[in-house]
């Protein structure tokens, strides 16, 4: 067996600026091995997670293996979450040991993590995104579902991120995505769970990120009766989402960053979160992550580009303006049982 010192991974997944970053400031990273054992013939790597997309080479013993020459397996993704299909839905699924009814996180995939038509293998929303697995192993009584969204093929060479906020919803595509007929199917396994007694039918929530965090707000408008709450990551924010989100009257935790590769994003957070504050929501918040935050992980973005990516140079402060009316209407809260009753405010 190679020495453990010897055994490592190397190549563009493990060998950025963030996995730097995080290895100087926390000790680990992505990628850092944690254990190599040999038994049967079989020799077995232990690494903390780390992303395939970059790629990345296994060097052990002075021999290096590309990732066709071994077999990768995800611990809790692979061994805790159920392959289940129920019609046109594909989803993962982790069930917790606890007896009884267990609260339920729904978790939609970002855009590009799903599959086309005939071809899903209901395996990349759980290894692409690590929402689910987290969820599983930080909170392990409770249901994890991940379902896997049908995607349309486009080319996205053609794709405008600078195009005006009213043309947004010419980017949904009927009956793909997180379309509402796909989430009123997933919303229908759900409930049957519920009905068998398996899933607690008032604490069910769902989050999701980017086209998922869009997907998230539309499921409020689907289902506002299934969710007690929802916590959308950086939504993509068309006409459609917007007037849903500015709407919802259950308790919603928006997250995205201050400058983001849609320029308009953030300010339709803001208003929508702003206005469901002066209707009587108590149980709205936002919260905006600085270029200085984002710096925290050696992340910084410049708008200007057609599509966001690291640069290096100052990341612009934040809006002063902006902040002052962040902090004036998104106000820390007790949480509310049930529906937010709807009262008039005055606007500041």
């Amino acid at each position: 067996m190679p020495a453990p010192d010897a055994v490592y991974l190397e190549g563009p997944a493990v060998e950025n600026d963030r996995v730097r970053f995080l290895k100087s400031s926390r000790g680990t990273a992505p990628g850092d091995v944690t254990d190599v054992s040999l038994r049967d013939g079989i020799l077995t790597v232990s690494v903390v997670p780390v992303t395939v997309r970059a790629g990345f080479t296994l060097a052990a013993g002075g021999r290096k293996y590309t990732l066709d020459e071994f077999v990768i397996h995800t611990r809790t993704a692979d061994d805790r979450f159920e392959r289940l299909e129920e019609g046109r839905v594909l989803y993962r699924l982790y069930t917790p040991e606890a007896k009884g009814p267990r609260p339920m996180i729904l978790f939609l995939h970002g855009g590009g993590n799903g599959g086309y038509e005939g071809e899903r293998d209901n395996n990349k929303q759980i290894m692409a995104d690590y929402g689910p697995v987290n969820f599983a192993e930080n909170d392990p009584d409770l249901y994890v579902m991940a379902p896997m969204a049908v995607e349309a093929r486009r080319d996205m060479r053609s794709f405008n991120p600078n195009r005006k906020f009213a043309q947004s919803d010419s980017m949904n595509v009927p009956g793909f995505g997180w379309s509402r007929e796909y989430l009123g199917l997933v919303c229908d396994i759900i409930r049957r769970m519920i009905g068998e007694g398996k899933v607690d039918g008032k604490r069910v929530y769902v989050t999701g990120m980017s086209m998922g965090g869009a997907g998230t707000i539309r499921a409020m408008s689907v289902a506002s009766d299934l969710f007690a709450a929802c916590l959308p990551v950086c939504p993509t924010m068309t006409p459609e989402t917007f007037s849903i989100l500015r709407s919802i009257r259950r308790p919603v935790w928006v997250t995205s960053a201050y400058i983001d590769h849609t320029l308009y994003r953030h300010k339709y957070l803001v208003d929508a979160v702003m206005a469901l504050r002066d209707s009587g929501n108590n149980n709205a918040h936002l919260t905006l992550f600085s270029p200085e935050d984002l710096e925290k992980y050696d992340i910084a973005v410049t708008p200007r580009s057609a599509v966001s990516a690291p640069v290096q140079r100052k990341p612009r402060q934040l809006d002063p303006d902006l902040l002052q009316r962040v902090r004036d209407h998104v106000l820390a809260a007790e949480p509310d049982e049930g529906r937010v009753k709807k009262k008039k405010r005055k606007r500041r």
